[in-house]
């Protein structure tokens, strides 16, 4: 009653368009992105990673743009745009160690949505473009990330993703949905590439606590199947090596013969100028460029011109 003139309800001729078009488009929109965050969709893809993070203010942000008048194509746009901003944001913030939780992003995500609101695809594109090259916080500013007590489920997604880019670039089905799978038999789990034996390692670590912290860092993690762990987790490097050649393409990638079996893979790796290399021995230099590898991976799947990309 108080906002009846800025929601332009005058008459009831304004009331009924309010509810017969402007209630019921808004109803529509925020149906199909709560259907998209359930399953993965065909272009709808950011909407269900986002859901998965459980970034509830997805939601808001996403139909902050919409317009009653707008043509379907637009509006999906528009929904792709912004969901595609907010994927490479929060996987920004998981990197940096920042909270993604609602309370922490309130008004952060106010201030977005009254940027955007009502604007046209290519404004849109441009205000949250540049909203990502100006922050200061990305891949590159935190390249020690790894694992740590909170955000083993975090870390477990961003594997999936990374794992399933590599994949499905070199030719390859997706097999996302497989990979974020925690439970079950058929589960995967964050798998360390070095065993929990400091022992084994005392001629680059003087103390365990030192090794503990390389070992959990991002650039010394797989995304494996429970049976595995189960099988080879605890074997030196040099034991378990070959059997990487049984699992998925990232883990593949630390074998010799992952460069001469699979030519999809090749030309990902020549087209991408990604640093993939095989590893006969994993020392400390290896994790190292394991973790620059992953950071220029993730620099890649969250690059902020898939906004740009998404006008063309």
């Amino acid at each position: 009653r108080d906002h009846k003139e800025t929601l332009g309800l005058n008459v009831s001729e304004d009331f009924a368009r309010f509810i017969e078009r402007d209630f019921a488009f808004y109803a529509h929109q925020y149906h199909r992105l709560r259907l998209a965050a359930e399953a993965l969709t065909p272009g709808f893809e950011c909407i269900y990673f986002n859901a998965q993070n459980n970034f509830t203010l997805q939601y808001p942000v996403l139909l902050a743009p919409l317009r009653v008048q707008d043509s379907e194509e637009d509006i999906l746009r528009k929904i792709r745009v912004t969901a595609a901003y907010l994927d490479i944001m929060i996987a920004r913030r998981i990197w940096n160690w920042r909270a993604i939780d609602y309370s922490t992003m309130q008004y952060a995500m106010f201030l977005v949505m009254r940027e955007i609101r009502g604007k046209s695809v290519a404004e849109v594109a441009d205000i949250l473009y540049k909203r990502l090259c100006d922050e200061t916080e990305t891949f590159a500013s935190n390249d020690r990330f790894r694992l740590h007590g909170m955000n083993r489920r975090q870390i477990h997604r961003l594997l999936a993703r990374m794992t399933d880019y590599v994949e499905t670039r070199s030719g390859m089905p997706s097999h996302y949905a497989e990979y974020v799978q925690r439970k079950g038999k058929h589960g995967y789990q964050v798998e360390h590439i070095w065993a929990n034996h400091p022992e084994r390692h005392e001629d680059e670590f003087a103390h365990p606590n030192d090794f503990e912290e390389y070992r959990n860092r991002i650039g010394g993690l797989l995304l494996l199947p429970k049976s595995f762990n189960a099988s080879y987790g605890d074997l030196p490097y040099s034991e378990k090596w070959k059997h990487y050649l049984q699992q998925n393409l990232l883990a593949q990638s630390l074998h010799e013969l992952a460069y001469k079996h699979n030519p999809g893979f090749v030309k990902f790796v020549r087209e991408s100028s990604l640093p993939f290399r095989p590893h006969p021995d994993f020392k400390k230099a290896d994790l190292d460029a394991r973790q620059d590898l992953y950071r220029r991976l993730a620099e890649e799947i969250w690059d902020p011109k898939r906004l740009q990309r998404e006008l063309a």
